[in-house]
């Protein structure tokens, strides 16, 4: 199971890569180098933010064997030792569990700056589809305000994230947090369906 999902990550970062490669070169042959702009340059460290995440979601998968502080029922939570092994990977799983929802996030927003920095470019001098960009910049920010403090302030205090016993609660548990799940998908499907509108006649 690990194996199959450290190839599909792997195969997936080495395509997004290869797909930023190819749009940068794009660029270059359509503007040259010196006219590249800030969304082409943010595309790079785009690469480097998910080739983090990736590294972060393989580790939980193959250093702490996909473990974290959920999936216990409260009398394996009493018994396990805090000092076993198995509560060492936990800890650590949810640990890694929280930055890579922020790597995550990071990954999205970022792509949502350059979407809309493309636009930036592409609606200059129409006013009504620039405009639209304006929006876009404001819903993004507030957005990934709302998002990077619902993982870093949803859980208090904050290391509750990898408490085991006693049951910190689901908000408390990177791994599976419906809070953290249903906020980002909330706002990642209402930001990406406002920067997809931004064109529409």
């Amino acid at each position: 199971m690990a194996d199959s999902f450290a190839s599909e990550a792997f195969t997936l970062l080495s395509l997004g890569i290869v797909i930023i490669g190819c749009r940068l070169a794009a660029r270059i042959r359509m503007v040259g180098v010196r006219k590249l702009d800030f969304d082409d340059y943010l595309m790079c460290f785009v690469a480097i933010i998910y080739a983090l995440e990736t590294a972060a979601a393989y580790l939980v998968g193959s250093r702490y064997m996909g473990l974290a502080n959920n999936g216990m029922s409260d009398e394996e939570r009493s018994m396990l030792d805090p000092s076993s092994h198995e509560a060492t990977l936990r800890i650590e799983g949810s640990k890694t569990q929280v930055i890579g929802w922020c790597l995550y996030t990071f990954v999205l927003w970022l792509l949502k700056i350059c979407m809309n920095a493309c636009y930036s470019r592409v609606t200059y001098q129409l006013d009504y589809l620039e405009y639209r960009v304006k929006i876009g910049w404001f819903l993004i920010g507030v957005t990934y305000l709302v998002v990077l403090l619902t993982i870093l302030l949803g859980c208090q205090p904050f290391q509750k994230n990898w408490q085991i016993y006693p049951d910190p609660g689901n908000h408390c548990q990177p791994a599976v947090s419906e809070l953290n799940c249903y906020v980002v998908l909330f706002l990642n499907i209402f930001t990406d369906i406002w920067l997809i509108s931004i064109p529409v006649p």
